[in-house]
């Protein structure tokens, strides 16, 4: 496979990532998408990007469906995972709220519905802290839509089958240009372990 740094010093007018990636989704108008055609036509190195932008996504897409990822998906990732015949184990989260959950071996995934208001926030972040309120992890400037009304965190299910029973706290945190932060919600997470067998760490 070619080192990309290297496709792109074979051709004389790379086409940028963003530009490559908008072709493969299907996001270009048709005079753009018409000349990225052209120009892959008669570019191996620019084709050969894209080859491995492809697999690089099929990869990713591969380990989202294994549901061993913590990350913040959109609406249609949950629909699409239930229309599969996949099982999600989903719980709704208001701003201050303790909710009791688990997961069960059966589960494929473990979504968190985490509402908030979000209007004028610029760029938010999710904080996940243990009980003792100590920061553990921080995902940063997180994707969200402003008018959702919340996040949608797909957890990680192979991390919940091997919990113990304990707690975890996620706050969401709009963040200024400045780094200050403001509190859009704290959402309380009281996970009993119902999985028989030891867990497979502790805090």
């Amino acid at each position: 496979m070619t080192p990309p740094n290297r496709a792109r010093s074979d051709c004389l007018r790379p086409i940028e990532p963003g530009v490559l990636l908008d072709y493969w989704l299907a996001l270009l108008p048709a005079a753009e998408e018409d000349a990225v055609e052209v120009h892959l036509l008669e570019c191996d190195a620019c084709g050969e990007q894209l080859r491995e932008m492809i697999a690089l996504s099929d990869g990713l897409r591969t380990l989202a469906r294994s549901g061993s990822l913590r990350v913040v998906v959109g609406e249609d990732l949950v629909q699409h995972a239930l229309g599969a015949g996949l099982l999600v184990r989903q719980y709704a989260f208001e701003p201050g709220q303790t909710v009791h959950c688990t997961i069960s071996a059966d589960d494929d995934l473990l979504v968190a519905r985490l509402a908030a208001d979000m209007s004028g926030a610029t760029r938010v972040d999710l904080s996940f802290c243990d009980p003792h309120g100590v920061e553990r992890q921080r995902m940063t400037d997180i994707p969200v839509v402003s008018d959702a009304g919340g996040v949608i965190l797909h957890e990680s299910a192979v991390f919940g089958k091997r919990s113990p029973s304990t707690s975890m706290v996620a706050r969401l945190l709009a963040v200024d240009a400045e780094g200050a932060e403001q509190l859009l919600g704290e959402y309380t997470f009281h996970h009993t372990r119902t999985i028989p067998g030891p867990p497979g760490w502790e805090w």
